[in-house]
């Protein structure tokens, strides 16, 4: 493909993702376009749609990151101090998807009124 805009891209990519929006009960179809440098030989349909799915699930990280923590507002930029804090956001994300909490912001809120209870869900007495 040597049309493509793209320096090093060997194929573009359409795919269609079904997006449910539960509180709606309603359910979006969006069209999403993507560019690769692998060739057609070197990766198949299903492992380019494993490869878009691995990086929407570190996308949606980010996403709980920028909404909940407002990682991108952060003002702390000098030294290790800006992967230390990307460090224990992602702790705490992570323990409160693991204790089965998918509403992050919720369960921060619901945390912060008593301070013994980010203690149990790390199990720690």
């Amino acid at each position: 493909m040597n049309n493509l805009l793209f320096p090093g891209a060997l194929q573009a990519i359409e795919f269609k993702r079904h997006r449910a929006n539960r509180r709606a009960g309603k359910v979006s179809l969006k069209t999403v376009y993507a560019v690769t440098s692998l060739s057609a030989e070197r990766a198949t349909p299903a492992q380019l749609t494993s490869l878009i799915r691995g990086h929407w699930r570190i996308e949606a990280l980010h996403h709980v990151g920028d909404t909940t923590f407002a990682e991108d507002t952060s003002q702390l930029r000098t030294g290790n101090t800006p992967r230390a804090m990307a460090t224990w956001r992602n702790l705490a994300i992570g323990a409160l998807r693991t204790a089965g909490h998918h509403a992050v912001a919720a369960v921060l809120r619901h945390n912060a009124r008593d301070a013994t209870r980010p203690l149990a869900i790390l199990a720690i007495p």
